[in-house]
């Protein structure tokens, strides 16, 4: 890893843990209700916020280990060296069409029902990060969708829409 390339984790771990923290503190305002359950209406949000919290400190912590190696451990890893053309690749076009995943999937929802559309996101997603196409592939969709629904509605009692078509 390149000191810039550290450099920008640690940057990026900073605000990471700074938007963790400001939204912590922007859910204490959620009400709680005489009618909520032991977690309350604020308990996944504070998941939540405690977990983007958790990957700021292991941005912070990579970037960290990573430029306390010296030039001679940086220079005896096997990682082949950086090329000009690796700084100028710009991670847009991926993150965009992540956001078109999402967007698709709160579009489709409402519409298809929760397992199919889950199921749709999950082999497009690892259909776009280059898994083959194959009776693998889709398997895994399908499992994914089964065990997300499982989890969410059997275990955790969440409705999920049923969609128009199913």
């Amino acid at each position: 890893m390149t000191e810039r390339t550290a450099l920008k984790d640690l940057a990026g771990g900073l605000v990471v843990l700074a938007i963790a923290i400001l939204y912590y503190l922007a859910i204490g305002d959620i009400a709680e209700s005489s009618l909520a359950d032991d977690v309350g209406a604020g308990g996944l949000p504070r998941i939540l916020a405690f977990v983007l919290a958790g990957f700021g400190v292991v941005l912070v912590a990579r970037a960290i280990i990573d430029g306390a190696l010296s030039p001679a451990a940086r220079a005896s890893t096997s990682a082949p060296p950086p090329t000009e053309d690796d700084d100028h690749v710009s991670p847009m076009p991926r993150a965009l069409g992540f956001l078109a995943f999402g967007v698709a999937y709160v579009v489709l929802v409402p519409i298809i029902g929760y397992l199919p559309a889950i199921a749709l996101l999950i082999g497009s997603v690892a259909l776009y990060e280059g898994a083959p196409r194959n009776w693998k592939t889709l398997v895994i969709a399908i499992g994914g969708a089964l065990a997300f629904w499982g989890i969410f509605v059997k275990i955790l009692g969440v409705h999920q829409p049923s969609g128009w078509f199913f």
